[in-house]
């Protein structure tokens, strides 16, 4: 009766898919982080794409295969193409777009910016993204060994 209790609570405790994804948090459990580091913004010496080799809580690769995250430039694409369709029709409801003066360059300055500022986040959330389609959530993670990829290299690690 009592272990049930534990498993209900533990399941409450589990955060969804899409808080777990957005916190880049490993898509196995949950719980474990994916980066090393939880600031998007340590851009000194490139740590704020180093991700752990697994995830400390249960143990899940995170780089799958060599090249793995190549995909993650479409997702990035993705997610500026939203963004930046998101505040053009904010731009358009809130001020309006008139090719008689100067609101669409406007949008467009401000749109850069915050794309440029945003972009390290948005790297991150990709990765999360790109992983989270290909590693599903394993609700007996804690007994259940993780998957081991089939194809790496430890010679071409962290070669690109």
């Amino acid at each position: 009766m009592n272990s049930s209790r534990t498993s209900e609570t533990e399941l409450e405790k589990t955060p969804g898919y899409l808080s777990a994804t957005l916190n880049c948090k490993c898509p196995r459990c949950r719980k474990g982080d994916l980066f090393q580091y939880k600031n998007a913004y340590n851009l000194k010496d490139g740590n704020y794409m180093k991700m752990n080799e697994r995830c400390s809580e249960c143990g899940q690769p995170t780089e799958i295969e060599l090249g793995f995250y190549y995909g993650t430039s479409y997702v990035s694409y993705a997610l500026t193409i939203l963004f930046s369709a998101i505040t053009f029709v904010l731009w358009w409801i809130i001020i309006g777009i008139s090719l008689n003066d100067n609101r669409l360059f406007w949008w467009l300055g401000i749109d850069v910016f915050f794309l440029l500022l945003l972009q390290p986040f948005f790297m991150r959330l990709a990765r999360s993204f790109w992983i989270s389609c290909y590693v599903k959530y394993n609700k007996n993670w804690q007994i259940e060994k993780p998957v081991e990829p089939e194809r790496t290299n430890d010679r071409l690690k962290n070669a690109w």
